[in-house]
């Protein structure tokens, strides 16, 4: 399968959602542990975006880590322990396993359980340890499925979406070798020219012989270590044992049965479907959601109370009409007061452009 293959457009909405179009944090995160930087070939910029765009692998299997902070304030019930929001802050650690296109599998460990995504062809399955539930899906013939929303991005995964927004607004160059997971590897280095992001570089290492994003980072305009990071600390490219494919429901588990991917139309809650659109391209890409009124709470079960965020976040009007501004070092968010949330990885300024429009 291709290591650029990428995630449908993001569906779930939280506040300062967009996890995984744009990656952000607030307070700086120290690097994975440095190794000695390797001697390789030289190869230029071109050469290496080549080889992520033509890699190919039958297999592998590894322990993944990210880490995230987006700075977000204090308020009880903003970030939930089981979900898409919990992503946006802390360490996470995942098993990943791959064999073929329609073999694979990620699980989420963390101290209050496990998460489960497993495909084994036409069969998808989710599970959950703190609940003991599942959902199982089986998919049409010709039909693909990506990882879930509620499940952190890989390298590879994030490597796509920023691959994604390469335009001419991009300088593109080649950084230092690295070693990571013991893996010599290249750094491919993407850096804005758009002034309005507030990204500063993103960094993916390159294994140097796989071409397999081992690594991905984030670096805010001014900051010196990556605000956001994730990458393999271990990996192994032989096939994984099928058995790891095979879902095992654990006593008293509960089952939900649906039909197809997550887009299937007999398969979609409605909570599941906010407005959601994207305005713009590339790095200054911002995302809109409706919301309701930022007065009251919200209804939502993974929505946390929009009064106690609002409160706390500082009043902000202009022609473009008023609402409540947060801020970090990667990520702007604007909850307006007629019921929209409007966030990215630029400035503020770009937020009331589009809100105005």
């Amino acid at each position: 399968m291709s290591v650029l293959t990428s995630r449908p457009v993001v569906r779930w909405l939280v506040p300062v959602a967009a996890v995984v179009t744009v990656i952000g944090g607030g307070a700086a995160l120290g690097r994975f542990a440095a190794e000695a930087e390797p001697s390789l070939p030289p190869r230029s910029a071109a050469q290496l975006l080549v080889d992520l765009q033509t890699a190919r692998f039958e297999g592998l299997s590894g322990t993944v880590v990210q880490r995230a902070d987006l700075g977000l304030p204090p308020i009880a019930g903003l970030l939930s322990d089981d979900g898409p929001a919990s992503l946006l802050t802390g360490s996470h650690t995942l098993r990943v396993w791959h064999s073929g296109p329609k073999q694979q599998r990620i699980a989420l460990v963390d101290t209050l359980g496990q998460r489960d995504f497993i495909r084994d062809g036409r069969d998808v399955w989710l599970w959950n340890s703190r609940t003991n539930t599942a959902t199982h899906r089986v998919l049409a013939d010709d039909e693909d499925v990506a990882v879930p929303p509620g499940v952190p991005a890989t390298p590879q995964d994030a490597a796509a979406q920023a691959l994604a927004a390469i335009d001419p607004t991009t300088e593109v160059s080649v950084g230092r070798a690295a070693t990571v997971a013991g893996r010599d590897a290249y750094e491919l280095v993407l850096a804005p020219r758009d002034a309005a992001s507030l990204v500063h570089q993103v960094r993916i290492a390159i294994d140097a012989t796989e071409h397999l994003p081992l690594r991905f980072e984030v670096f805010a305009e001014g900051g010196d270590r990556p605000a956001f990071e994730v990458a393999f600390t271990q990996i192994d490219y032989a096939r994984p044992d099928p058995d790891q494919f095979t879902f095992n429901p654990p006593p008293g588990v509960q089952i939900t049965e649906k039909k197809g991917g997550w887009d299937h139309p007999e398969s979609r809650d409605d909570e599941e479907q906010p407005d959601l659109r994207a305005v713009g391209t590339g790095w200054t890409t911002v995302l809109v959601a409706k919301v309701g009124d930022v007065g009251s709470a919200a209804a939502a079960e993974d929505v946390p109370d929009l009064d106690l965020l609002a409160g706390q976040l500082p009043a902000v009007q202009g022609d473009w009409g008023s609402g409540r501004l947060f801020r970090s070092d990667l990520v702007t968010a604007l909850l307006t007061d007629d019921g929209r949330l409007i966030v990215g990885a630029v400035s503020p300024e770009r937020l009331y452009e589009v809100a105005r429009g």
